[in-house]
Protein backbone atom coordinates (compact mmCIF):
# COMPACT_ATOMS: atom_id res chain seq x y z
CA UNK A 1 0.00 0.00 0.00
CA UNK A 2 0.71 3.79 -0.88
CA UNK A 3 0.25 6.77 1.50
CA UNK A 4 -0.19 9.89 0.16
CA UNK A 5 -0.23 12.31 3.03
CA UNK A 6 -1.31 16.42 1.96
CA UNK A 7 -1.23 19.59 3.89
CA UNK A 8 -4.78 21.66 3.47
CA UNK A 9 -4.09 25.23 3.63
CA UNK A 10 -2.47 26.78 0.00
CA UNK A 11 -2.01 22.60 -1.36
CA UNK A 12 -5.33 21.94 -1.12
CA UNK A 13 -7.18 25.13 -1.23
CA UNK A 14 -7.17 28.42 -3.31
CA UNK A 15 -7.30 30.33 -0.02
CA UNK A 16 -6.52 29.69 3.75
CA UNK A 17 -9.38 28.52 5.74
CA UNK A 18 -8.42 29.95 9.02
CA UNK A 19 -9.09 33.82 7.70
CA UNK A 20 -12.16 32.23 5.56
CA UNK A 21 -13.40 30.77 9.49
CA UNK A 22 -12.80 33.96 11.19
CA UNK A 23 -15.04 36.07 8.90
CA UNK A 24 -17.70 32.90 8.70
CA UNK A 25 -17.55 33.19 12.22
CA UNK A 26 -18.15 36.44 13.43
CA UNK A 27 -19.60 39.93 12.54
CA UNK A 28 -17.56 42.47 10.34
CA UNK A 29 -17.03 44.58 13.02
CA UNK A 30 -16.16 42.06 15.38
CA UNK A 31 -13.44 40.76 12.56
CA UNK A 32 -12.02 44.16 12.14
CA UNK A 33 -12.01 44.91 16.26
CA UNK A 34 -10.49 41.37 17.01
CA UNK A 35 -7.71 41.89 14.18
CA UNK A 36 -6.50 45.10 15.69
CA UNK A 37 -6.44 43.15 19.00
CA UNK A 38 -4.25 40.63 17.23
CA UNK A 39 -2.23 43.22 15.70
CA UNK A 40 0.51 43.09 18.14
CA UNK A 41 1.38 39.14 18.59
CA UNK A 42 1.12 38.98 14.29
CA UNK A 43 4.14 42.13 14.96
CA UNK A 44 5.69 39.62 17.33
CA UNK A 45 5.47 36.58 15.03
CA UNK A 46 6.70 39.03 11.90
CA UNK A 47 9.50 39.83 13.99
CA UNK A 48 10.10 35.71 15.07
CA UNK A 49 10.04 36.78 18.45
CA UNK A 50 7.25 34.60 18.75
CA UNK A 51 6.35 31.03 16.78
CA UNK A 52 3.38 30.78 14.75
CA UNK A 53 1.83 28.37 17.34
CA UNK A 54 1.66 30.98 20.34
CA UNK A 55 0.63 33.94 17.92
CA UNK A 56 -2.24 31.46 16.66
CA UNK A 57 -3.25 30.45 20.22
CA UNK A 58 -3.67 34.00 21.04
CA UNK A 59 -5.62 35.11 17.44
CA UNK A 60 -8.43 32.05 18.84
CA UNK A 61 -8.14 33.41 22.35
CA UNK A 62 -9.08 36.73 21.29
CA UNK A 63 -11.62 35.56 18.91
CA UNK A 64 -13.47 32.39 20.66
CA UNK A 65 -12.40 32.77 23.98
CA UNK A 66 -15.41 31.17 26.29
CA UNK A 67 -17.12 30.58 23.87
CA UNK A 68 -20.10 27.66 23.92
CA UNK A 69 -18.52 24.71 22.36
CA UNK A 70 -21.95 23.48 21.31
CA UNK A 71 -22.59 26.46 19.31
CA UNK A 72 -18.82 26.89 18.33
CA UNK A 73 -18.76 22.74 16.96
CA UNK A 74 -21.55 23.51 15.38
CA UNK A 75 -20.73 27.16 13.61
CA UNK A 76 -17.27 24.99 12.22
CA UNK A 77 -19.31 22.15 10.83
CA UNK A 78 -22.04 24.57 8.99
CA UNK A 79 -18.77 25.62 7.83
CA UNK A 80 -17.11 23.04 6.77
CA UNK A 81 -20.32 21.26 5.16
CA UNK A 82 -20.87 24.60 3.21
CA UNK A 83 -18.56 26.31 2.76
CA UNK A 84 -15.14 24.76 2.00
CA UNK A 85 -15.93 23.02 -1.17
CA UNK A 86 -15.71 26.75 -2.63
CA UNK A 87 -12.22 27.14 -1.63
CA UNK A 88 -10.71 23.47 -2.32
CA UNK A 89 -8.71 23.52 -5.55
CA UNK A 90 -10.32 21.62 -8.85
CA UNK A 91 -7.30 20.25 -9.88
CA UNK A 92 -5.31 19.34 -6.60
CA UNK A 93 -8.76 17.72 -5.04
CA UNK A 94 -8.05 15.28 -8.93
CA UNK A 95 -4.76 14.48 -7.20
CA UNK A 96 -5.89 13.32 -3.74
CA UNK A 97 -8.92 11.33 -5.40
CA UNK A 98 -6.62 9.45 -7.76
CA UNK A 99 -4.73 8.49 -4.30
CA UNK A 100 -8.07 7.21 -3.03
CA UNK A 101 -8.63 5.31 -6.87
CA UNK A 102 -5.58 3.96 -6.70
CA UNK A 103 -6.38 2.47 -2.51
CA UNK A 104 -3.76 4.69 -1.50
CA UNK A 105 -4.06 5.72 2.02
CA UNK A 106 -4.79 9.00 2.30
CA UNK A 107 -3.69 11.84 5.33
CA UNK A 108 -4.67 15.06 5.72
CA UNK A 109 -1.94 17.22 8.10
CA UNK A 110 -3.10 20.34 8.88
CA UNK A 111 -1.83 23.45 11.41
CA UNK A 112 -5.53 24.55 10.77
CA UNK A 113 -8.56 23.12 13.54
CA UNK A 114 -9.99 19.52 13.68
CA UNK A 115 -13.47 21.26 14.30
CA UNK A 116 -13.36 22.76 10.58
CA UNK A 117 -11.64 20.34 9.03
CA UNK A 118 -12.89 16.94 10.45
CA UNK A 119 -16.90 17.18 8.79
CA UNK A 120 -15.03 18.13 5.57
CA UNK A 121 -12.84 14.94 6.08
CA UNK A 122 -15.26 12.88 7.36
CA UNK A 123 -17.64 13.68 4.23
CA UNK A 124 -14.70 12.46 1.52
CA UNK A 125 -13.35 9.46 3.55
CA UNK A 126 -10.10 10.81 4.25
CA UNK A 127 -7.97 10.65 7.74
CA UNK A 128 -7.05 13.99 9.48
CA UNK A 129 -4.22 15.11 11.81
CA UNK A 130 -4.89 18.50 12.78
CA UNK A 131 -4.26 21.18 15.49
CA UNK A 132 -7.42 21.01 18.09
CA UNK A 133 -8.99 23.29 20.62
CA UNK A 134 -9.53 22.73 24.63
CA UNK A 135 -12.96 23.12 25.62
CA UNK A 136 -13.25 22.98 29.71
CA UNK A 137 -16.76 23.10 31.41
CA UNK A 138 -18.61 23.38 27.95
CA UNK A 139 -16.77 26.48 26.68
CA UNK A 140 -13.09 27.12 24.81
CA UNK A 141 -10.50 27.82 26.80
CA UNK A 142 -8.78 30.15 24.98
CA UNK A 143 -5.89 27.11 24.55
CA UNK A 144 -4.69 24.59 22.23
CA UNK A 145 -5.44 20.82 23.17
CA UNK A 146 -2.20 20.13 20.90
CA UNK A 147 0.75 22.20 19.96
CA UNK A 148 0.16 23.28 16.88
CA UNK A 149 0.25 21.24 14.08
CA UNK A 150 3.12 22.61 11.58
CA UNK A 151 6.51 21.89 10.74
CA UNK A 152 8.59 19.33 12.83
CA UNK A 153 4.85 18.64 14.81
CA UNK A 154 4.27 17.70 11.65
CA UNK A 155 6.39 15.38 11.25
CA UNK A 156 5.70 14.04 15.15
CA UNK A 157 2.16 13.61 14.60
CA UNK A 158 2.66 11.58 11.31
CA UNK A 159 5.51 8.76 12.75
CA UNK A 160 2.88 8.66 15.72
CA UNK A 161 -0.25 8.02 13.90
CA UNK A 162 1.77 5.82 11.21
CA UNK A 163 4.37 3.08 10.89
CA UNK A 164 5.80 4.54 7.72
CA UNK A 165 7.86 1.31 7.35
CA UNK A 166 4.77 -0.15 5.76
CA UNK A 167 4.18 2.17 2.69
CA UNK A 168 6.16 1.10 -0.35
CA UNK A 169 5.86 4.57 -1.66
CA UNK A 170 5.14 7.84 0.41
CA UNK A 171 4.14 10.21 -1.52
CA UNK A 172 4.04 13.98 0.19
CA UNK A 173 1.94 17.39 -0.93
CA UNK A 174 2.60 20.44 0.72
CA UNK A 175 3.20 24.70 -0.39
CA UNK A 176 4.99 26.21 2.65
CA UNK A 177 7.87 26.19 4.64
CA UNK A 178 5.74 24.87 7.35
CA UNK A 179 5.47 21.64 5.30
CA UNK A 180 9.29 21.49 4.82
CA UNK A 181 9.47 18.34 7.48
CA UNK A 182 6.70 16.28 6.42
CA UNK A 183 7.87 16.48 2.15
CA UNK A 184 11.29 15.14 3.81
CA UNK A 185 9.59 11.97 4.86
CA UNK A 186 8.38 11.08 1.47
CA UNK A 187 9.96 9.37 -1.35
CA UNK A 188 8.02 11.57 -3.62
CA UNK A 189 7.65 14.71 -2.45
CA UNK A 190 5.65 17.66 -4.15
CA UNK A 191 5.91 21.38 -3.47
CA UNK A 192 3.63 23.79 -4.79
Amino acid sequence: MNLALFDFDGTLTKQDSLNEFLKHSVSRKNYIVNMFKFLPYFTLWQLKLINNGVAKEHLFRIFFKDIDEEFFKKTATEFSLKKLDFIISKERIKILKKHQANGDRVVIVSASMQCWLQPWCDKNSIELLSTKLEFKNGTFSGKFLTPNCHGIEKENRIKAHLNLQEYKTIYAYGDSSGDKEMLALAHKSIRY
